[in-house]
């Protein structure tokens, strides 16, 4: 396969993988043990990459959520812990997940490789938390380092995919409805929610030009390397339990 058409097979698995981490209960208690509540520790944690910021830098860069809801969010947490301390704790979490759920049937040694030599090729134009997480401290073992460097290709779609969503002529919320309106109340969006079926058209062409975007990324790889760079992270996939 070509860039495109990789970057294109591996999206739901790049997000799925990080997304372990993130929502899983164990990170949400250790947040709770650190003082944080409820998802204060996402954002505190995830945005904190980003440095000692105004809220509505976060915000912009969550894209997706409410802006009013992680600046509040975001002002709670930094009651608790310094960001750059607490993206370390975020950090943390998904080097236990990683170690905890992603068995050892897979090459993520490889899986690594690739994903950091993607990611190493990418611009950091448009995607600020990408830029920020790419310079954090990464973990030593290969399946959390792995997940680590899968993560930093999340916030690179995501990002990508934000701006996307906005040339595309739709609001943040109108797209969170299209495929994940479950997520809609968790982000911070108070009803009435938009029927997500009568923005599915802009939404496609939102995420084909986000694919678009992060193919020159993956451009950096084979025809050979970028077909096992798919098999790898889909094989990973199936492993987490």
């Amino acid at each position: 396969m070509n860039a495109l058409e990789a970057a294109s097979a591996s999206a739901d698995t790049v997000a799925y993988l990080a997304a372990g981490f993130m929502l899983d209960a164990a990170t949400f208690a250790y947040g709770a043990e650190l003082g944080f509540e409820g998802i204060d520790f996402y954002t505190a944690g995830r945005g904190g990459a980003l440095g000692d910021v105004d809220g509505r830098v976060v915000a912009a860069a969550f894209v997706m959520f409410e802006p009013g809801t992680v600046v509040e969010s975001w002002d709670r947490g930094r009651k608790v812990m310094a960001p750059l301390d607490c993206a370390a704790q975020f950090s943390h979490c998904l080097r236990t997940w990683a170690l905890a759920h992603m068995q050892a049937d897979v090459d993520y040694e490889r899986l690594a490789v690739l994903a950091g030599r993607i990611a190493g090729h990418a611009s950091v134009a448009a995607v600020p938390l990408f830029a920020a997480w790419s310079v954090m401290p990464e973990p030593e073992e290969p399946a959390a380092l792995a997940l680590f460097r899968m993560n930093l290709l999340r916030e690179l779609r995501g990002g990508l995919h934000g701006a996307a969503v906005v040339s595309c002529g739709l609001t943040p919320l109108e797209a969170v409805m299209v495929r994940t309106p479950h997520f809609a109340p968790l982000f911070g969006w108070p009803e009435p929610h938009p029927d997500g079926d009568a923005n599915r058209d802009a939404w496609e062409r939102a995420e084909h030009a986000t694919d678009l975007a992060i193919s020159a990324a993956y451009e950096v790889l084979e025809q050979s390397e970028l077909d096992e760079f798919v098999e790898l992270a889909r094989a990973a996939r199936k492993t987490v339990s």
